[in-house]
Parts: C-alpha cells; structure tokens; sequence
C-alpha cells in the first residue's frame, strides 16, 4: 500500500490550489525550469507570465503530469501528483495553446467522450452540455463538426472541454490568442463569472497585458527562474513608473522645471518617482500646466523593466 502524501495546512491557514517547490526540469544541457517555487490561492485568477521559452508551458505539463520533473515538489488542492496524479487529474481542467478536440468530430461527439474519460454520461451529461451551451453560446453549432467552426468558436468549444466534469483549477495556456477584442472580452467574462460563483482557481499564461492586468496574483519568470512576483499594483509600484505629459509648451520652459525629459510629437514626457513631484512642479510653474496628463504605470513597463523584453500583442495597461 502506497504512503499518503498531502500538503499540511496549519488552522487559519489560506488553502492553496497549487505549491510548488523547487521544481526543476532540463533538456540536455538547457534547464526550462530552474529551482521554481511559488503558490496559487484557493478561488484566486493568478497570472504566469514569460516571454517564448521561458518555460511556462513546460511548467503547465508538469503541473498536469504529462512531463516528469528533475527534482521539486508539486501538490494540487493539497496533493502530490506523485502520488496522487489519477486523483488530481479530476481537479484539473486544461485549455491548451493548441486545441486538443477532434476536427473530424461534432461538438456533441467531442464534449460527450471528453465527458464519459469522468464517468458523466446519460442525463448528467445531457444536463452539464446544457448548462455550458447556453453559458458559451454554442448550442446552434453543436451538430457541426469542428473544423467548420470559426477560431472564437471553436476556442468556446476548447473551454467547454475543461469545464466538462467541474474542475476546482482551470489552467488556460494562452487561451485568447488569435481571437478579436470581443470574443476575447465574452470568454473573459465567461471565465470571471465562473470563477467567482465555482470558487473556481484560474491559472493563465499569456502575452495580453491587459488580461494579467485583472489577476490577484502574478509571477514573472525568465529562463525558468522566477524574477518577479506580486499583486499588479505592487508590481508597478515595485517596476513601472508614472509619466507626466506636458502639451503646448516650449522646450525651454520644460527645461526650466530641472527633471529630465523626452519629446514625443506634440508633448514633452518626463518619468515621475513619486506623484508628490507633480504637485512640486505644478506650485513651481503653474503657468505650463495648462494641457497636461499623469500617465500611471503599466505591466507592459513592469515586464519591459523585469525582463528586458517585450510581449507582443494586448493593449497596453
């Protein structure tokens, strides 16, 4: 008989959904990840950021078991996957980069053997299609095989696929890629509900900054190490800083307020440490405040300055 190994929580303590420790995982000479350690809260949308092989996916693939570790610890709702790996896989629900579904199959063929892999069959499962058909909007394409759907479309069916069998953890592998603003806009607000009426965990990975922008938790790695970590607001505190632009004035007026600044086609910009120094040069020179905006931080600029890279796509935030 195997030995039971679960994650102690102490009285008082918040239950995570994830806990890693350590983790490490090497492809020859090349470690995707290296000594990789953090948590995700129970109910919690948490964000993985990282530039193309930074070893996100390689994480997630750990994360679901389908590729072994060097060395570390993983636990899912208190698990080790060790252990534990045909238990968690219940708790777990994947949307991957790349579809996982059939295209020769309908939409009904795909969700009902997806299904029946967790014994929902029958009226369980005619009742659970019901509820995410109309919950994703896809109940006048369900007899459509899925390579005559459209991306958006066919990216519903995807996350229907997860949610199938009611995972506590939705993990979402650059889930929006490719997709327009307003699908994007309707899966999110799928997601958000969900989560908070489920308490569901959502563990995203993605180059949109204005999705991570929402998550309560964010973890930055880089050549898979872990370089940053924090709530958004802490990490532009932390990172990014505030821009002043000036409209309608001379150079050398802008010169006169003694803080160093850019010219961008029709306004001067000059990087502000703390919004006190605003005031400052408002009291100092109120005539040039005429036209004038306070640009806040943004994670596009906490990513630029944590990494040195920049991620494609996304608006900035």
């Amino acid at each position: 008989m195997k030995s039971i190994k679960l994650l102690r929580v102490e009285k008082g303590e918040r239950m995570n959904s994830i806990e890693i420790k350590h983790l490490t995982k090497s492809f020859g000479d090349t470690k995707a990840v290296d000594d990789l350690s953090f948590s995700v809260e129970k109910g919690t949308f948490f964000s993985f950021l990282g530039i193309n092989g930074a070893g996100k996916s390689t994480t997630i693939s750990m994360i679901c078991g389908e590729l072994t570790r060097d060395a570390g610890e993983i636990y899912i709702e208190g698990k080790d996957i060790k252990t534990h790996m045909d238990e968690v896989r219940t708790t777990i629900g994947v949307v991957y980069q790349t579809s996982a579904l059939d295209d020769v199959l309908t939409v009904y063929d795909n969700l009902k053997y997806r299904a029946a892999l967790y014994g929902i069959t029958g009226n369980s499962f005619k009742k659970k299609l019901e509820e995410l058909s109309l919950l994703l909007d896809f109940k006048d394409f369900l007899k459509k095989p899925l390579n005559k759907l459209s991306g958006g479309q066919r990216r519903r069916i995807d996350i229907a696929r997860a949610l199938i069998h009611e995972p506590e953890l939705l993990i979402l592998d650059e889930p929006t890629t490719g997709l327009d603003p307003q699908t994007r806009k309707i899966l999110w607000e799928v997601i958000d509900n969900l989560r908070k009426e489920k308490h569901m965990t959502v563990f995203l990975t993605t180059h949109y900054m204005e999705e991570a922008a929402e998550a309560d938790q964010v973890v930055i790695i880089d050549h898979g190490r872990q370089i940053a970590s924090g709530t958004p607001h802490e990490l532009k505190q932390k990172y990014a800083y505030d821009y002043l632009n000036i409209y309608h004035v001379k150079e050398e007026d802008i010169k006169s307020l003694g803080h160093p600044y850019t010219y961008n086609k029709d306004h001067y910009t000059i990087r502000v440490n703390h919004p006190g120094v605003v005031k400052e040069m408002i009291l100092q020179k109120p005539e040039l405040f005429n036209d004038f905006e306070l640009v806040k931080g943004r994670m596009d600029d906490v990513f630029l300055n944590v990494t040195g890279n920049k991620l494609p796509g996304g608006e900035q935030v």
